[in-house]
């Protein structure tokens, strides 16, 4: 019988391909939502790969009731769906997708954060609705972004790679990370900081950083007073990292002046999150890296994963050595 591998939601099968000829391949046949979990479970039991996605809770439940369960491949850079610790103790390999989504994420995250500057999705409602009736100086007039200081939390390669975009835009890059960047600050003039320097200084304050047991919940009411009252806040890293109760009420008290949002912290939202009732907010479905060339990279990726685990091989981007 060949190893089972399953699939937690739809894809291209030409992707598929390198592994269908190996294994018996089953995929969640959804593109838009997510595997029930009893499901999940269920097929998880006799799988020998899981190929998931970053809505997808693969805890410590899934492991100890899946004893073939060689690599789990998550089609996303973060794995914080993942119990690493009782992957670990499983000896199941844990794979992300770095690298190839760098670029396209910091190219969205750039534009979310003109978006929200210059208020974009705001100006389009405009004419849509019919409301656009002459030339006026101030109509729907935003806020520059050449020039002004960019306060990046999270500097990694996502928030290098837009540090890079905000130095061509002429932007004052500060940062704040666990560790230092030497090779950002000579290369990118991008200068450390302490977080509460930095959203003190910063007229643009973007959040990029991992969810990890320090970040989580990491900006709260006491974050966003410490703001300008004209920064406008992105964040394309993720959800639990804000305090969303907190950034509304500084949105509507005028605290700060504006916020872009690819990622909440219960995903996906609807028509009544309370944010969404903001003109000043600019929100995404969390399409950080999807673009088609790069999610089908992503995917690829996983693919290749999967299959070096499989066959007795060292996969490129295997998390827990």
């Amino acid at each position: 019988m060949k190893p089972y591998i399953y699939v937690t939601r739809k894809l291209p099968e030409e992707v598929l391909s390198p592994l269908q000829e190996k294994y018996e391949v089953e995929m969640w046949d959804d593109e838009n939502v997510s595997v029930p979990r009893e499901i999940l479970l269920t097929k998880a039991k006799k799988a020998a790969g899981i190929l998931s996605m970053l809505s997808d809770p693969i805890d410590r439940e899934l492991f100890e009731q899946s004893p073939n369960l060689k690599v789990v491949a998550n089609l996303a850079v973060g794995f914080d769906n993942i119990d690493l610790e009782a992957a670990n103790e499983k000896g199941t390999a844990v794979c992300n997708t770095p690298d190839v989504l760098t670029d396209t994420t910091a190219d969205l995250t750039f534009g979310l954060m003109m978006a929200a500057a210059r208020r974009l999705i705001e100006a389009d409602k405009f004419v849509r609705e019919g409301k656009w009736k002459s030339w006026s100086p101030l109509l729907m007039a935003g806020t520059d972004i050449h020039h002004k200081t960019v306060g990046i939390i999270g500097m990694g390669s996502i928030g290098e790679a837009f540090a890079r975009r905000a130095k061509g835009f002429d932007m004052n890059i500060l940062y704040h990370n666990r560790s230092r960047k030497p090779e950002a600050e000579e290369s990118l003039g991008a200068r450390y900081a302490s977080l509460e320097e930095l959203l003190a200084q910063s007229d643009y304050v973007v959040c990029l950083a991992p969810l990890t047991a320090e970040t989580k919940g990491l900006l709260q009411k006491e974050q966003f007073g410490m703001m300008k009252s004209s920064a406008i806040f992105i964040n394309a890293a993720r959800g639990p990292i804000v305090n969303e109760s907190a950034l509304y009420q500084a949105l509507v008290d005028g605290e700060i002046a504006a916020a872009g949002l690819d990622v909440f912290e219960k995903e996906p939202i609807d028509e009544t999150h309370p944010l969404l009732s903001l003109d000043n907010v600019v929100a995404l479905p969390h399409i950080g890296s999807s673009s088609v060339e790069t999610r089908i990279e992503m995917m690829e990726l996983c693919v290749s994963n999967i299959k070096a685990v499989l066959e007795g091989d060292t996969p490129k981007t295997q998390v827990n050595k």
